[in-house]
């Protein structure tokens, strides 16, 4: 064990603790509104945190000062990206989903064009999402085998089994409970590791900046260059991180779910626009760690890092104090329990609401109430389904994890962005133009991540535009069905 035993006694009680409070959600739990949406009794500012949680993960946590230690800054024109996409969100989809009672992103899509394409839509959410969190879940075995010296199966195996028991227990209440106090422990360790890398960089916050700027300007924000084959300039960033969070929180069932179980459309839009400032707070904090770790490396006569994701984790475990490291550490599980067990409950409610009901399984939500305690019963075994799913796809080895994350979920997500935006701009738009138009964005992606140096912050925009092409051009000659 290369931690201290007083770190190593922090992590144990904050992952006994973390899964007996998400567990303890269970009482009250009477039907799937309870248990998919809270009960919708969750105040606007929770959810704001929940969402932040969400989109933060332990790929963010690690992959972001890496980002940051191996090149600069640029990673923050995407942020800005996703900004400007919460207020279009806001007026474009968030209130067509408070127009019925939605338990899911995708009946809205089947109140549009039918159950085909909400289940087409709902297929690909899954494969998606259960790829993209298995990369999410493979990170935590980074940090462990810095931390402890050991393999990564059995972190991983420990992480997806105790997150799997509280929301298996605890439903959405638990989720977004355990979000919000995962959140104020890992940005609590986050702002530890800021002043600790100050006080160990000899000249403080004045060495980091000269140190950064000799280097080739490192803590440089802003590249105008218009490129189609460079990840971070400004327009990419801007452009195209505005489509992809136009994806990630208003298509995917992780995010909209969460905007489903606020308590009406006011504090949905409250909660979305809220979490926008926090995030964009805690992106420029985990970058200028990076910077950080860098100009720290030089001055302690580091080695360059093979693999740049354990940069941040090998400096918790060498440089930090005990109690300290294990309060950072503790954070990072944080992090990837609270991703997981969002994925989790989206991806059973997607499960039983969106394919269940096509097989009689799942009520329709008119009824949706009736049968509670078999609805229950059945979301439960779902949850356990995916956890397991979600564990083994863990234990894959995925490269580079942030950007790996990002490519996994932007193939797909232009072709989901752009059939929603079909449904709300296009009125001559049909279930038969929809499925084609889906069809074809999805299948282009896949050819332009392979055969193409597109970068991959262009690839949700290229997505939307040929599904929203498409779907048009098939909608005109295919008999008009709702």
């Amino acid at each position: 064990m290369r931690i201290s035993p007083i770190d190593f006694a922090i992590i144990l009680v904050y992952l006994a603790g973390i899964t007996l409070f998400g567990a303890h959600f269970r009482r009250g739990q009477q039907n799937l509104r309870d248990y998919f949406l809270g009960g919708r009794t969750a105040p606007w500012w929770a959810i704001a945190c929940s969402i932040v949680a969400t989109e933060t993960s332990t790929l963010t946590i690690i992959g972001t000062p890496a980002i940051a230690y191996a090149g600069n800054l640029a990673f923050l024109q995407l942020v800005m990206g996703y900004l400007v996409a919460r207020v279009i969100l806001c007026a474009v989809l968030v209130p067509q989903y408070f127009q019925g009672e939605f338990y899911t992103a995708y009946q809205l899509l089947e109140k549009r064009f039918g159950r085909r394409m909400k289940s087409a839509a709902a297929v690909v959410f899954m494969a998606t999402r259960a790829l993209a969190e298995g990369v999410r879940i493979s990170a935590i075995g980074k940090v462990v085998s810095v931390a402890f010296g050991t393999g990564e199966r059995w972190s991983i195996a420990i992480v997806a089994a105790l997150t799997m028991i509280y929301t298996f227990e605890g439903g959405m209440r638990a989720v977004i409970w355990t979000d919000v106090a995962q959140l104020a422990l890992y940005l609590t360790g986050s702002v530890a590791a800021f002043f600790l890398l100050l006080h160990k960089i000899p000249g403080g916050w004045t060495e980091v900046t000269h140190a950064a700027a000799a280097a080739g300007g490192k803590l440089r924000v802003f590249d105008f260059a218009f490129s189609l084959t460079r990840s971070y300039t400004f327009w990419s960033g801007l452009i195209g991180g505005t489509f992809l969070t136009m994806a990630s929180h208003g298509v995917d069932q992780t995010m909209v779910q969460r905007l489903l179980a606020a308590r009406n459309e006011r504090d949905s839009k409250k909660a979305l626009l809220g979490s926008g400032a926090v995030v964009f707070a805690q992106f420029a904090l985990f970058l200028v760690l990076g910077v950080m770790l860098f100009v720290f490396a030089q001055h302690a006569s580091l080695p360059a890092p093979a693999d740049t994701d354990r940069i941040f984790p090998e400096f918790i475990v060498r440089e930090m104090p005990a109690g300290v490291a294990g309060l950072v550490l503790a954070s990072i599980f944080a992090v990837a329990m609270s991703n997981a067990s969002g994925s989790l409950n989206s991806l059973a409610s997607s499960s039983i609401i969106d394919l269940g009901e096509g097989t009689g399984d799942a009520p329709t939500p008119t009824g949706i109430e009736d049968r509670s305690s078999q609805q229950l019963r059945r979301s439960r075994r779902m949850t356990l389904v995916w956890g397991v799913v979600l564990g083994l796809l863990g234990l894959v080895r995925w490269g580079g994890v942030l950007e790996a994350g990002l490519t996994i979920a932007s193939i797909t997500y232009g072709g989901l962005l752009g059939v929603f935006l079909l449904g709300s701009w296009n009125r001559r738009a049909n279930q038969t133009g929809a499925l084609v138009g889906f069809a074809t964005g999805i299948a282009a992606m896949i050819v332009v991540r392979f055969c193409t140096p597109l970068a991959f912050t262009w690839y949700v925009l290229a997505g939307t535009i040929v599904t929203f092409a498409i779907g048009s051009l098939a909608s005109l000659r295919a008999p008009r069905t709702q």
